[in-house]
């Protein structure tokens, strides 16, 4: 090789590591700056973990309340970090030596999800699923009252929606409302004391109200996702995080489907 082209080669080669180190740091930049990351390998496809788990991807479907598929939901499958996996899988253990399997509606969902559900909230013209999800509500209270954010627990990646499968019956069990529904009927307490487990009846606003089985039914789910790990949200019976999540500041962005 000539002197010339040796220079030139080195010239290059240090060239190439300089742009890609500029690459890295603007990369890594926007995940500091915005909490954002693309970068799906600590994640397991949930399935795996738990094979015996019942998915109901609502998101990727259009029974849910925004009526239409959402961004980012490529494929109808459940992600979620190796660790809530972990948890989950103890979850389903417990619970099927009481009968039970666990049916998944959500788990990981990507920022470009919650952008859309920001966009279709702020449009109050479509009221298309009203009836279904939020019948008590004008939509112009969805983010006062919180019922869409700009920012999800559900983006970090150690969160799930899910409910019970009955194995005698062959049925979901009987929850008394249905998920997503925006309304105090929702509420870990409603009817009920969820730290006790003791039910006291009672009537939503709208004169709705839940038996004491439903509300027993959605306790058996409580006690099992508490005591392996998981904590409740106060406005939602179905939905449960990983109290050690592994990532509890970044918001991840890559699709949900099948890992490889």
């Amino acid at each position: 090789m000539k002197k010339n082209e040796f220079r030139w080669g080195w010239a290059a080669l240090l060239l190439c590591l300089l742009v890609g180190i500029g690459l890295l740091s603007t990369c890594c930049q926007k995940a500091d700056d915005q909490g954002i990351e693309y970068d799906s390998s600590a994640f397991v496809t949930l399935t795996d973990a738990v094979p015996d788990a019942i998915l109901e991807i609502r998101y990727f479907g259009t029974y849910n309340f925004v009526g239409a598929r959402i961004d980012g939901y490529e494929e109808p499958t459940a992600l979620l970090t190796r660790k809530a996996a972990e948890a989950l899988k103890a979850v389903s253990d417990d619970l099927r030596s009481q009968g039970f399997r666990l049916k998944i509606y959500d788990a990981y969902r990507p920022q470009m999800g919650v952008d859309h559900f920001v966009r279709w909230a702020a449009d109050l013209g479509d009221t298309s699923m009203k009836e279904y999800f939020y019948p008590d509500l004008d939509k112009s209270v969805l983010f006062e009252r919180e019922y869409i954010m700009a920012k999800s627990g559900h983006t970090r990646g150690s969160t799930v929606d899910l409910t019970l499968f009955d194995m005698h019956t062959e049925k979901e069990l009987d929850m008394g409302g249905t998920f997503d529904w925006f309304g105090p009927e929702s509420h870990p307490d409603f009817c009920g004391n969820p730290e006790t487990g003791e039910y006291t009846g009672g009537q939503s606003p709208a004169g709705r109200s839940i038996t004491a089985e439903q509300f027993a039914n959605r306790m058996i789910l409580r006690r099992a996702m508490l005591a392996h790990g998981f904590k409740a949200l106060a406005t939602e019976w179905w939905h449960f995080t990983l109290v050690d999540e592994p990532f509890p500041d970044t918001y991840f962005n890559f699709p949900v489907k099948q890992l490889k």
